[in-house]
């Protein structure tokens, strides 16, 4: 493919912003546009539900200092949305009645909290936890030791509740599912259950919602589907996340049945010099030989900065596995990887009582995914086991030299 002269980038956060730098630094010369709807300049997403809500600081990781876009010709305009794509046209039409013609398209929109199909959820001091502002909110919100319900306990719950109880909150968490971080299996969430109970966190667990009450004045509680009530000062709805496809469903691009848009392993859509990367990004991954959709911090940060080679004309696939990490308290991890606990062994290398050990899930002697919780030197070991190919066994993965496995 030849190189494009005018490429426009549609969401400034992770992806957005670090395929922009990416095509700079990659010698790349044309027009660069990036819209983003946030009045803040392009920023990272986990120290939000880190520091950012534990009150050591009140920025998150910016992307790049504010001064870089325009050092380096990268026409960024934030606090405008894109309201339409027309493919035929090879335009991006915005909410302030631009027209930014393209001849290279990448989608980065990113993703937007789910909220609850149930009265209340609107009301004052029921929060969802995604951008700059919502963090400050929420930590404004935590102090003076209110009642908080947590309503989800995945990764954004369990990290926001940690938060919560470090302001001196009364915590409450409730969720569906039987354990806090159910995709890891029954063994790993109780690893974490136990965690946040010896910080104080009560449970509600095996409950739905059916409403949040209160009034004009504020939330009053949470009804549980027993009928049951716990009274609530400020109410977390953190059921997860669904990837912004609006735009690009209009416009006529594929989505996939993994909810986001269907991307090649290039992250190529199949409407001519249209990409997506990151949150909105379903992709067919060579290694998994499927489709899989990531919302983690690493995989918009890698798919933005890959996916400027192509946008510049490359071609190449896109093959890292996915990465995250969580700190809640004094616990730390890393997980490597995709498992299915249902399907796959889980063999533990260390002490889960004490909170120090590494868990791998096995598959036909091979490992799908990696965990090591508070256990920092063989994370280069983990990367090539979960990259590779190499057969191991259970004995081996709890007792042998990791790096020599590898």
């Amino acid at each position: 493919m030849s190189e494009p002269r005018r490429i426009v980038i549609v969401g400034a956060g992770l992806a957005g912003a670090s395929a922009a730098a990416a095509l700079r630094e990659n010698g790349y010369d044309g027009e660069v546009v990036v819209l983003g709807a946030e009045a803040h300049p392009p920023y990272e997403l986990p120290p939000l539900s880190k520091k950012v809500l534990l009150g050591q600081g009140d920025e998150p990781d910016w992307v790049r200092d504010a001064d870089f876009y325009a050092q380096h010709r990268i026409d960024l305009r934030s606090g405008t949305s894109a309201t339409r794509v027309e493919l035929g046209a090879r335009v991006v039409l915005d909410a302030r009645g631009g027209r930014h013609p393209y001849d290279r398209l990448l989608l980065a929109t990113g993703s937007q909290p789910r909220t609850l199909p149930v009265r209340g959820v609107d009301l004052p001091g029921v929060y969802t936890l995604r951008t700059l502002d919502d963090a400050l909110a929420l930590r404004s919100a935590f102090t003076g030791s209110p009642r908080v319900v947590v309503i989800g306990t995945g990764w954004i719950g369990t990290e926001a509740a940690a938060a919560a109880r470090h302001h001196g909150a009364d915590v409450t968490m409730v969720d569906v599912l039987p354990g806090p971080l159910w995709v890891l299996g029954p063994e790993i969430s109780k690893v974490f259950a136990d965690l946040h109970t010896e910080h104080g966190v009560r449970w509600r667990l095996g409950s739905g919602i059916t409403e949040v009450t209160g009034g004009p004045g504020g939330v009053a509680g949470v009804r549980l589907a027993d009928g049951s009530e716990l009274p609530a000062d400020v109410v977390l709805v953190a059921v997860g996340a669904k990837p912004r496809v609006d735009l690009a469903h209009a416009a006529g691009l594929d989505l996939a049945d993994e909810g986001g848009v269907a991307v090649d392993a290039s992250l190529r859509t199949a409407a001519p010099d249209v990409y997506a990367a990151g949150d909105i990004a379903a992709q067919w991954h060579p290694r998994y030989g499927r489709r899989i959709r990531v919302e983690h911090w690493a995989n918009a940060k890698n798919q933005g900065t890959h996916v400027a080679a192509n946008l510049a004309g490359g071609q190449e696939q896109y093959t890292r596995t996915p990465y995250f990490f969580t700190d809640q308290y004094d616990l730390g991890c890393e997980y490597r990887g995709i498992a299915d606990p249902e399907r796959d062994e889980l063999v533990v290398r260390g002490d889960l009582g004490k909170r120090e050990f590494t868990a791998f899930w096995l598959r036909d002697g091979r490992v799908t995914a990696a965990m090591n919780v508070n256990m920092w030197d063989d994370g280069d070991a983990l990367k090539a086991l979960v990259d590779g190919d190499a057969t191991v066994t259970a004995e081996q993965l709890r007792e042998g030299d990791l790096a020599a496995l590898g």
